[in-house]
């Protein structure tokens, strides 16, 4: 999601360095995605009895790291492609036609893969559909992930860092199954991050790929967008890369 004026530096200096997104043009083809302006409301939920509930899409083989420091949206795509078909893609030339992809999708004078071509990449080859939506509560965009990874078995993407990264939900952990009831709670969140183990010296290490996050971990990192920086044509809330029906 980085901009292709990146230029590689030592490591420390990386971590601490601002990734920037590409601000993206008007849309001027079907191959965006049309992001929603935002989720349904959760705010309403029944009363409901039920036991606690897990389930996971990864299958061993699914993560693959980033193979550049500006390439997060090409492993991404690479692991959300990977749990959601039979044919493995793991390649630093699979990566890099994904990204480059992305990047063209993403309308950016920045040049870099940003969430709207991220989204539109997957709906052009056939995994979606999906769409970029922005929730106004951390809480309300982990349950709305969580009911539609139960709901389309597809991975959900996370828009991290203040649009600045992407990783992958890759399954949670609630106390209730959201097929049988609204009223649940996501107690976990399953993760993929294409930069382990780098993480950032500003916003954290990176988790393990797969690992289960408290809400209180990935709340360090996944964290609410401003959008003051750059128009992605949503509204100011926490960015994800939703599977619809």
């Amino acid at each position: 999601m980085h901009s292709s004026s990146w230029i590689l530096r030592p490591l420390a200096a990386l971590m601490t360095a601002a990734l920037v997104l590409g601000s993206p043009a008007p849309p001027t083809s079907a191959a965006v995605s049309a992001p929603t302006q935002s989720a349904p409301s959760t705010a309403a939920r029944p009363a409901a009895s039920g036991k606690p509930f897990a389930m996971s899409l990864y299958r061993k083989g699914d993560y693959v790291r980033q193979y550049t420091f500006e390439w997060c949206v090409g492993a991404s795509l690479q692991m959300m492609l990977n749990m959601t078909t039979d044919r493995s893609r793991t390649s630093r030339k699979s990566q890099r036609r994904l990204w480059e992809k992305a990047r063209d999708a993403s309308f950016s004078p920045y040049g870099g893969a940003n969430p709207r071509g991220w989204t539109a990449v997957l709906n052009d080859l056939g995994v979606g559909p999906y769409q970029l939506v922005s929730i106004p509560t951390f809480d309300e965009a982990l349950t709305v992930a969580a009911e539609h990874i139960r709901a389309t078995r597809r991975p959900v993407g996370l828009v991290m860092w203040e649009g600045r990264h992407a990783w992958v939900m890759s399954g949670f952990r609630s106390t209730r199954n959201p097929r049988n009831s609204d009223a649940f709670r996501v107690t976990g969140i399953r993760v993929l991050d294409p930069l382990y183990p780098y993480g950032s010296s500003t916003w954290g290490p990176s988790p393990k790929p797969h690992q289960m996050l408290s809400r209180r971990a990935l709340a360090r990192q996944f964290v609410f967008r401003d959008g003051s920086h750059q128009d992605l044509d949503v509204p100011p809330g926490f960015l994800i890369v939703l599977p619809v029906d």
